[in-house]
């Protein structure tokens, strides 16, 4: 292995697996505000602008299924290579995309690529951290990776005004670009329990039916699921709603996205700082209860035509808060028992993520046009299910 590669839980790690998790979020944030552009620019209609996201939810849970097996058994270093090869060929392709048909079959392609950073990242954090100090670095992960959509939408609104929705994409080459120049110089192979059988369609199916039998695995894969897919309603409805119903500017929407943004930051930080003191458990049910209680009151309101940003803002930074405080502990907690298959345990906690938030981001796309009450009540609904799955599912003397 060439001197100076990253191999071990350093500062240097931390900071380039932040990066690799953070392509995922920053590949749908940053193009938000340019959602409504699209749907003048290629004469379509919300629900199918909509697609973009929803189709790249879609290949991004397949493809983490592949990524989980090939890198338990070849590692993770060559697999985030090959990954960040396609982002950046795939993000060319949606720059110079000429109809919608063509964007979203480039953004499908895209996700294929992007999802080798979140699944392999969380991944190489299991193995460099191990069992017992993953969580907290996954928090201090997380809340360092919401930088990226904190930014994002703000730079893409500025972007979209000054250069059109085509700079988003050349922005997120150039920037997967830069990534695989660093893993290749400075990202060292941590996968030290390869599992030559890993591809094998038997090993494949045996591990993910060893997990999904387990409980408290299970109940921590739905909870981060729905958990994620709360915040995903607002994703992929937010910009019709908040630019539709309060005629904001791409810019201006940009900066209320950030501040749920900032409501994830808070969540993370402080599941950073409590994690040894209450453990990953607590945490979850404490955060997904929050997370419940902030989306019945942004639903509250809805119905009761409080029809101000305030509404709509401030109980989205609790649910975001819910979110930071749920995600990396369950994450954690759902990875801890399986060093030899943890690509695998990554990989299916991140397609079933994703493939639920698909479904959502569905849901919300086809409603929101005919009614912003869609994205709030979807928003509830999700939150609600974080406590309940893990406290039906989880056994009692798992937590």
């Amino acid at each position: 292995m060439a001197s100076g590669r990253l191999t071990s839980p350093s500062l240097g790690l931390g900071v380039l697996v932040t990066t690799l998790v953070a392509l995922g979020p920053l590949s749908t944030d940053l193009y938000l505000p340019s959602l409504p552009a699209l749907a003048e620019v290629f004469a379509t209609d919300a629900a199918r602008v909509q697609l973009t996201l929803s189709v790249y939810l879609a290949g991004f849970a397949i493809a983490q299924l592949a990524y989980g097996a090939l890198s338990d058994r070849f590692g993770r270093r060559p697999l985030v290579l090959g990954g960040l090869a396609v982002y950046f060929l795939a993000s060319l392709a949606c720059t110079f995309a000429t109809s919608i048909e063509q964007l979203i079959a480039a953004r499908f392609v895209q996700a294929v690529g992007a999802c080798a950073g979140p699944v392999l990242g969380r991944a190489i954090i299991r193995d460099a951290w191990g069992p017992l100090e993953s969580a907290r670095a996954l928090a201090y992960i997380s809340g360092a990776m919401a930088l990226a959509p904190l930014v994002g939408p703000a730079l893409g609104g500025v972007l979209t005004v000054a250069f059109g929705w085509q700079a988003n994409f050349a922005a997120l080459a150039l920037f997967s670009g830069l990534q695989a120049l660093a893993v290749r110089h400075w990202l060292g192979e941590t996968n030290t329990h390869k599992d030559p059988q890993a591809t094998r369609p038997g090993r494949v199916f045996g591990n993910f039916g060893t997990l999904l039998r387990d409980r408290t695995y299970l109940g921590c894969l739905l909870g981060l699921a729905f958990s994620y897919s709360a915040l995903f309603a607002f994703i992929s409805g937010s910009s019709f709603v908040l630019i539709g119903r309060f005629a904001l500017s791409p810019a201006a929407y940009g900066l209320c996205f950030s501040s749920a943004v900032a409501g994830y930051i808070a969540g993370t930080q402080l599941a950073s700082h409590l994690v040894r003191r209450l453990g990953p458990d607590r945490l979850m049910v404490a955060g997904g209860w929050l997370g419940a209680a902030a989306g019945a009151a942004m639903l509250a309101l809805e119905l009761a035509g409080m029809h101000v940003l305030p509404a709509v803002l401030g109980p989205m930074f609790v649910v975001a808060a819910s979110v930071g405080l749920v995600m990396p502990m369950a994450g954690a907690r759902a990875l801890a028992p399986y060093p030899q298959m943890a690509g695998a345990a990554s990989a299916l906690m991140g397609f079933s993520q994703m493939a639920i938030a698909a479904l959502v981001g569905i849901v919300v796309g086809h409603g929101v046009a005919a009614s912003a009450t869609v994205m709030a009540a979807t928003v509830a609904v999700c939150t609600v299910l974080v406590p309940l799955c893990y406290i039906l599912l989880v056994p009692r003397g798992g937590r």
